[in-house]
Formats: C-alpha cells, structure tokens, sequence
C-alpha cells in the first residue's frame, strides 16, 4: 500500500534581515515543527527541505528561499514530483486580518491580497491547499500594513511564540489525522 504524502510549508523571506518578521510567522512555525520532530532542513540557494516518514506518512517540509511572493515554483516543484496533490499541502503564513494569538485553518479560497498565497495557487494551478493562518495584527492605517509586517515581533509577542508554536503544532496534528482518514477510506475503495 502506498504511503500518505504531507506537505508542510511555511512562508517567510530569507536573510538574517527578516529572521523575526511578522511575516516569518510560516518560518518560524515550520522550523518549531521541523526542530520538535527532529527533521533537519536541508537548504539550497532556493529552498530548504526535509523529510521524514513518520506513523505510515511521508512528511515533506518545505521553505522557500526566494522571496515571499515567489514562493509558488518551490511548492510546485516539490508537490508535482513527489505526487502530493493540493488537498495535501499545508501553507502556514502570517495573518493580517486575524489579531496577534490567533490561529486558524482555511481550506481553498482566495488569498485575501496575501502575495505568497497568491503565486502558490497560480504555481500549482489551484487554490484548494490548505492553510494555516498566523494572526500578526493589523496597524490602524492599512497604508502601513507593509511596515508592519516585514517589523519584528515585539518583546511581548516573542514571548507569546512558544506557546502559539504549539497551538499550531496541536492543529497540524489535528489536521494530518483528518488526512489519514480521508487517506484510508481511498484506500480502502
């Protein structure tokens, strides 16, 4: 029988500079996750990546390293060759109509003006991957959403990370066994 294939990817940009930016949410998620399951990332000028096979699953992680809104080519490419269909990619990205601590899945949709999200779905040729969104607060003037996203989280927040890193943790759990069901009912057609 072949084995369920996971895709986990998070959003962020590269460089030291964007480390514990906002808009690193999916990063910093991701490399939690990675570190908690002893997965380590092997990187390329245009991506870092890792595997493990875990409880029946094959779990791909994936950053990629060529800026937020060109995240799409690396998704495909991972996705397309290794047979992992949208309804098995997971994205994790920053959140900017969600408040600081909240955390949410979405499955499908639009892209609610997020540019990562927007490329993957163009990349992928659909938009029906799953999502896990990173509330990192809005700025009371939208024209400083930019600013607000690629500045650091804040003393108090940095704070806050560990335990909003196993809340996600918890819901990508949750999420993997919703797709060993869906997986095995295939299956067993």
């Amino acid at each position: 029988m072949a084995n369920l294939k996971l895709l986990i990817v998070g959003l962020g940009n590269p460089g030291q500079k964007y480390e514990k930016n906002r808009h690193n949410a999916g990063f910093l998620v991701l490399d939690d996750i990675a570190k908690d399951w002893g997965v380590s990332l092997t990187a390329s000028p245009k991506e870092e990546k890792g595997k493990i096979d875990k409880d029946g699953i094959s779990f791909y992680f994936l950053k990629p390293l060529e800026y937020m809104n060109l995240s799409g080519r690396a998704v495909a490419e991972l996705s397309r060759k290794n047979g992992i269909p949208p309804e098995n990619i997971l994205v994790i990205h920053d959140e900017v109509d969600f408040p600081f601590t909240k955390l949410k899945f979405k499955q499908s949709g639009g892209n609610g003006g997020h540019n990562g999200l927007k490329d993957i779905a163009e990349k992928l040729g659909s938009p029906d991957f799953f999502r896990l969104r990173f509330g990192v607060g809005k700025p009371g003037d939208s024209a400083l959403t930019p600013g607000h996203v690629l500045s650091n989280f804040n003393k108090e927040e940095m704070s806050k990370l560990p335990e909003l890193f196993d809340q996600a943790k918890q819901k990508i759990k949750d999420w993997v066994r919703e797709r060993q069901i869906l997986f095995s009912k295939a299956s067993d057609k």
